[in-house]
């Protein structure tokens, strides 16, 4: 899972550097409102990708006395930073600069420039969007694309995801304001586009910040996860009952798990050790993003 999202990240890295300078290129030559967005929309998705790239190699950090569960949230707390910069520095700067624009129209030169730097755009990014929604769909399953986003633990691959559906988006609206204020003379089109792009990047930083803030709280592990645990379980001749199954992702790949268990009366200590131990193996060959279990010994009736 961690090299499927870095291999998005670079890519999406490569292609958003090289088209955000495009991008300032042909809004300093042509003096066109959205293509200053779109080029912030670029750089803001380039610094984000580093951001990403350093979270997930701060989260490879082995586990010490201070952190005794390891780094792995290291890319949670980045990747919430990275929905914090889309809202402010991205939607906010576009927005700014589209009010100016609305309030002050300016005239767009040579608009020819914006048309071939948005036609590369959008090749550049729709092949990186390719990569991200293939490296996405082999880790949905059988989830549709919003339940994944919903349910996934890997905010790496499913904010590329949305940032490059956000980019080719705003492409299509700055193509569109560009294309408006040329045909009808009235210039405000490009500043309006400006703002629809900031709207655009708005939106996608509240999802991500929604969806990062429950990983970054601690969620737990998927009820597929939960529920093969407890059957698991259960399923160990020492077991009377199993009480509760508490999990929670301590990185994209990294699952804690708390079990309250209610053993057999009859068992006897060596007895108990030898399936607590066999329990543990069972869980860590099944799903092999279970890294810790602690299993407490209570009885149904007194934990209820």
């Amino acid at each position: 899972m961690a090299g499927s999202s870095k291999k998005v990240i670079f890519a999406a890295l490569v292609g958003n550097a090289a088209i955000a300078a495009m991008k300032f290129f042909a809004a300093a030559f042509t003096g066109s409102s959205a293509m200053f967005s779109e080029g912030i929309h670029s750089v803001v998705d380039t610094g984000n990708q580093i951001l990403l790239l350093f979270g997930l190699k701060q989260a490879k950090k082995p586990a010490d006395k201070r952190y005794p569960f390891g780094h792995g949230k290291e890319v949670y707390f980045w990747s919430f930073v990275v929905a914090i910069l889309i809202f402010a520095v991205g939607a906010g700067l576009s927005a700014v600069k589209g009010y100016e624009h609305i309030v002050h129209p300016q005239v767009i030169t040579d608009p020819i420039w914006n048309y071939v730097v948005l036609s590369i755009a959008l090749i550049v990014e729709g092949i990186v969007f390719f990569v991200a929604i293939k490296e996405f769909h082999k880790s949905k399953g059988e989830r549709d694309y919003l339940e994944a986003i919903q349910q996934g633990k890997d905010p790496a691959m499913f904010v590329v995801l949305l940032e490059d559906a956000a980019a080719l988006l705003g492409l299509f609206v700055a193509m569109l304001g560009v294309a408006l204020s040329q045909l009808t003379g009235n210039y405000i089109y490009d500043g309006v586009a400006s703002a629809v792009i900031a709207l655009i990047l708005a939106a996608i930083a509240a999802l991500l910040a929604y969806e990062t803030k429950g990983l970054l709280i601690g969620e737990s592990a998927n009820e597929e996860v939960v529920s093969g645990i407890r059957k698991l379980v259960s399923e160990s001749p020492a077991v009377e009952r199993v009480n509760e199954v508490l999990t929670v992702h301590m990185g994209p790949e990294y699952i804690l798990v708390n079990l309250s268990v209610d053993f057999i009366d009859t068992f006897h200590t060596q007895e108990m050790e030898t399936a607590i131990a066999k329990i543990d193996k069972n869980i860590k060959e099944k799903f092999t993003h279970v890294s810790r279990i602690f299993i407490e010994a209570e009885s149904w009736k007194f934990t209820y």
